[in-house]
């Protein structure tokens, strides 16, 4: 189990941050590439611990040889580098998602907070709490790519739990993610940013965010610290990510608080997927074990002051990854598919909402070609929009959340925190008011997150 640990710093906002940079990469059995491929420094990881050699390893990826051998040599420049946005990639490692849908993913089981909330016990509280956080790593295990947000993107929610969830693209250098989402039990905001360091076949991610989840019925606000991740395989073998470290979710009302360890995956691949910690109260005594796999499931069971379970009691499951659909390519939940269709879209979709992207569309019916277009036309918009911008001497203001002048240390650096100002839930109580609805087709209407209208892409 993990031990207590007295570190007391501001969260980091975990999955949005995963998923901003570059998706879903992660190691094991290792074996040299130096002389099989001829190139030097770089190794081959089978995270599965398996006996292949490191030549027939590397051409496991998903890159044809020629793609991979060009765009190693154009990656060469970067390495040590944060890669946040400095990169373009090829639209054949993307999902059909954005990072701001893959936000909305976490609440698949949003049923956790409603049981947290109703729970008298505090301790219990958190384990289900801690339960919700462990969910996203099902997500983040996909070896897929989201789509970076255009800047005022946005992604809306609804029909699922109660809750109304919007989040917006509210800087585009560096990437930064705003999300709010509330239903009866809790209310969920986060400011995510990720600092990453590129090392040539793996990638560093550091999750310098803030999340704060608050239960009203409860009337406790809780902060999240989650591990940072690495990428491993991004261009010779099969991609995988890994998290090691602590997640600490801290009671700030109370002190109590969670201490998670995630295990490394080691040789022949012990200890991947194992998560294990303990529930502290605010004199930082085990109140709870919890013990689990972060792709599978949860459990927990009260213990003694030395961590040891309590006798008469039994391990009990507090969460299990839902069914999966057979054979998916990209390896969605049957929630995840929701999440790209109008099923949990507001009955007034904005237009500047991630489903109607059509490089994102393009690639979900499954044309690379027409993707990878569409990618490019609109990344080029991005920019011809901030030129015009600079020329004019305007700011870009988000819509639905607000820059604040509290600055939030992490464990990575100080980050700029931005607020939800609630313009959100005035605008749908207007248009439920007005009683008009704007049938939606996805993939037919345009997608606008522009700041101006109209305005062509000059030809460079």
């Amino acid at each position: 189990m993990a031990s207590n640990n007295d570190q007391k710093q501001s969260s980091g906002g975990l999955f949005a941050s995963i998923a901003s940079t570059l998706s879903n990469f992660g190691t094991t059995m290792s074996k040299s590439v130096n002389g099989l491929l001829g190139y030097e420094g770089l190794e081959v990881i089978n995270p599965e611990g398996g006996t292949d050699e490191a030549e027939a390893e590397a051409q496991k990826g998903r890159w044809k040889q020629e793609d991979r051998d060009s765009y190693w040599k154009m990656m060469q420049k970067y390495i040590g580098s944060d890669v946040t946005s400095m990169v373009t990639l090829p639209v054949l490692i993307f999902e059909p998602m954005t990072m701001l849908q893959k936000m909305a993913e976490l609440m698949e089981y949003s049923y956790l907070l409603d049981l947290a909330d109703e729970c008298d016990d505090p301790h219990m509280r958190l384990v289900y709490a801690a339960a919700w956080f462990i969910s996203i790593y099902v997500a983040i295990q996909r070896t897929w790519k989201p789509f970076n947000p255009i800047l005022g993107e946005t992604y809306e929610m609804v029909n699922h739990g109660g809750i109304t969830f919007i989040a917006e693209q509210v800087s585009h250098h560096p990437p930064v993610s705003a999300a709010h989402a509330e239903n009866e039990h809790f209310i969920y905001d986060i400011t995510s940013k990720v600092k990453t360091k590129f090392l040539g076949n793996s990638l560093d991610i550091y999750p310098l965010g803030r999340t704060r989840l608050a239960l009203k019925k409860a009337g406790i606000v809780l902060d999240l610290i989650p591990p940072p991740s690495k990428v491993n395989n991004l261009i010779f073998g099969r991609t995988w990510v890994d998290s090691p470290g602590e997640m600490i979710l801290t009671n700030l009302t109370s002190g109590d608080k969670v201490v998670l360890y995630f295990q490394p995956c080691g040789w022949f691949g012990a200890g991947r997927y194992e998560v294990d910690g303990y529930v502290y109260n605010a004199q930082e005594e085990p109140k709870i074990l919890m013990t689990g796999k972060w792709n599978e499931f949860m459990s927990y069971q009260h213990c003694d002051l030395e961590g040891e379970p309590m006798p008469d009691t039994e391990l009990k499951e507090v969460w299990r990854v839902a069914d999966l659909p057979k054979k998916d390519k990209f390896q969605y939940t049957h929630f995840a598919h929701k999440l790209n269709s109008l099923d949990t879209a507001p009955k007034n979709l904005l237009s500047s909402d991630s489903r109607l992207r059509p490089d994102r569309y393009a690639l979900e019916k499954g044309d690379l070609s027409k993707a990878g277009l569409e990618k490019s036309r609109l990344e080029e918009q991005q920019r011809h929009e901030k030129r015009t911008r600079e020329a004019k001497g305007d700011q870009f203001t988000p819509k639905w959340f607000d820059l604040t002048t509290e600055i939030s240390p992490t464990p990575w650096g100080d980050l700029e925190l931005y607020r939800y100002n609630g313009k959100y839930a005035q605008h749908s109580a207007a248009i439920a008011k007005s009683g008009s609805i704007k049938k939606i087709e996805t993939g037919f209407l345009d997608f606008n997150p522009w700041q101006y209208d109209n305005l062509a892409v000059a030809e460079e």
